[in-house]
């Protein structure tokens, strides 16, 4: 905690001269006093260059403040119902771009979690890093059989320094909602625990590992996607080998046309695996953006980094279909009552309340042409209205929003005249018509069933010790302490 309040005049230096006090200013959820210190800091220590869009503003201090920050907004880009659609998109398009560690280390690492010699493993190994970002890096490399692989490689003490950033993020989402209360219902400490949850995946490379190798076995037999193999005898929690792919990044339509790929056939195949994933397999490849898909010589798509994964129960999957096919039907009656079905809604909420709202923000982008209507936005205001109607959405909608938002960009960017929901939606009907079959719904409610006779005993036994152990807990006054010195030292910052 200490740590956390020497490093925050740093941090409010850098958030102020990117603009971002002065945004944070209009947020009517803070106390007066609060957005009055945030604006009169505003005027002191913005720069005359910064942005007046608060997502590119706040994208542009995070980059300033270092890798954990550039993770963690990249974290946020998956939270629409916490940011907004309109920001989760910048910060989405925030780059994690930093210069390699030196490559002696790198080779130390290799020899390390292996405990073999570099000449053991590789006939050769590129000393000079192709990509280097915030958590880790990766060297070309060929093994003694000759095949050609990426060798991916954390930081080294990239742990420690992780765990440091996200007990700073714990301890200013606790000094943030004791100074304003009304903040408590953006769940800024779930975000954070969400962020923690996605950082702990990509500092542990068998999990992405795994994720590669789950992703080839469900698109296996699908024409125009390929998934790059693993070598999982080798990898280890900090090195990942994986195969090296030569090939034309997604959005390089000049290079791809010169090299005699169907655009359009591409747009097919990237509309289709996307339906595959969400809905067919429910597990997703959740960062899509276009340098992480590559076209072979052979014209499939090929996706690589596989350290962020979504994941949908059949559930979750059946209210998504529907819900996606009544707002290409304009339909938002039914949507209010697809999520009231859902039990998302409570009973006090007006559903005609609740249709109208999703209305007033969902049919500017509605009312467009079909090619031009971006699903992933239009997620995203209904996900932000969840905060005014009180209701809990589940992380994976909020990454599959995110994901979206890519998939539509990449299609976009790649064939402008395309329609990928065109594309998608019979797929999507012919998948709901199948699953909601009478053989389908038995077998997905024998697994339910199955789910909870486990879970039984074990939710039986909590009950019981809850009911015996109910102690009062007070809740601390540190916060508070630590707000008003941290305040304090924010004011101080703007006179050093």
């Amino acid at each position: 905690m200490l740590r956390a309040l020497f490093r925050l005049p740093h941090i409010g230096w850098h958030l102020g001269r990117a603009g971002v006090l002065g945004h944070i200013a209009r947020i009517t959820l803070l106390p007066s006093w609060l957005r009055r210190i945030c604006k009169l800091l505003d005027r002191l220590v913005r720069s005359q260059s910064a942005t007046r869009d608060a997502g590119t503003a706040l994208a542009e201090a995070l980059t300033r403040l270092g890798p954990g920050f550039i993770k963690f907004g990249q974290a946020l880009s998956t939270r629409a119902d916490l940011m907004g659609p309109e920001m989760t998109y910048a910060l989405s398009q925030l780059q994690d771009r930093l210069p390699p560690f030196d490559a002696r280390l790198a080779i130390a690492s290799v020899e390390r979690e292996t405990g073999q010699s570099l000449d053991d493993i590789f006939t050769s190994f590129d000393k000079n890093a192709v990509a280097a970002a915030s958590i880790a890096q990766v060297h070309k490399a060929v093994l003694r059989d000759g095949r050609a692989v990426a060798v991916k490689l954390l930081r080294p003490d990239i742990e420690r320094q992780m765990r440091a950033d996200t007990s700073l993020f714990f301890s200013l989402a606790l000094i943030l909602q004791w100074l304003a209360p009304g903040l408590e219902r953006l769940k800024l400490v779930t975000a954070v625990e969400q962020f923690v949850e996605l950082s702990d995946m990509e500092l542990d490379l068998r999990l992405e590992a795994a994720a590669a190798g789950r992703l080839a076995d469900n698109l296996a037999d699908d024409d125009g996607i390929y998934v790059p193999w693993v070598g999982l005898e080798r990898s280890t929690p900090r090195m990942l080998i994986i195969e090296w792919i030569d090939g034309i990044r997604i959005d390089d339509i000049p290079a791809l046309e010169a090299a005699g790929h169907d655009i359009t056939k591409l747009t097919e195949y990237a509309a289709i695996s996307f339906f595959n994933q969400v809905f067919r397999d429910g597990y997703f490849h959740a960062d899509m953006h276009p340098g992480n898909i590559f076209v072979g010589a052979d014209g499939r798509l090929v996706p690589i980094d596989f350290g962020i994964m979504g994941h949908l129960g059949f559930s979750d999957r059946m209210f998504l279909a529907r819900l996606l096919s009544a707002m290409l039907d304009r339909d938002y009656d039914l949507v209010a009552k697809l999520h009231y079905d859902a039990g998302m809604l409570d009973e006090k909420v007006s559903l005609h309340h609740f249709s109208q709202s999703i209305r007033a923000v969902a049919d500017p982008v509605m009312g467009k042409a079909l090619g031009d209507v971006s699903l992933g936005t239009v997620l995203g205001q209904i996900l932000q209205l969840s905060t005014r109607f009180d209701i809990s959405i589940q992380p994976q909608f909020n990454l599959l929003q995110k994901t979206m938002m890519m998939a539509e960009g990449v299609a976009r960017q790649l064939n402008p005249g395309a329609d990928m929901w065109a594309l998608s939606r019979p797929l999507a009907a012919d998948w709901m018509q199948d699953q909601a079959g009478l053989a389908k719904r038995a077998e997905q409610f024998l697994e339910d069933a199955l789910m909870v006779a486990s879970r039984l005993p074990r939710i039986l036994q909590d009950l019981e010790q809850r009911q015996h152990h109910t102690p009062m807990v007070k809740a601390p006054r540190w916060p508070g302490i630590v707000a008003l010195i941290a305040l304090a030292l924010a004011i101080g910052a703007v006179w050093h």
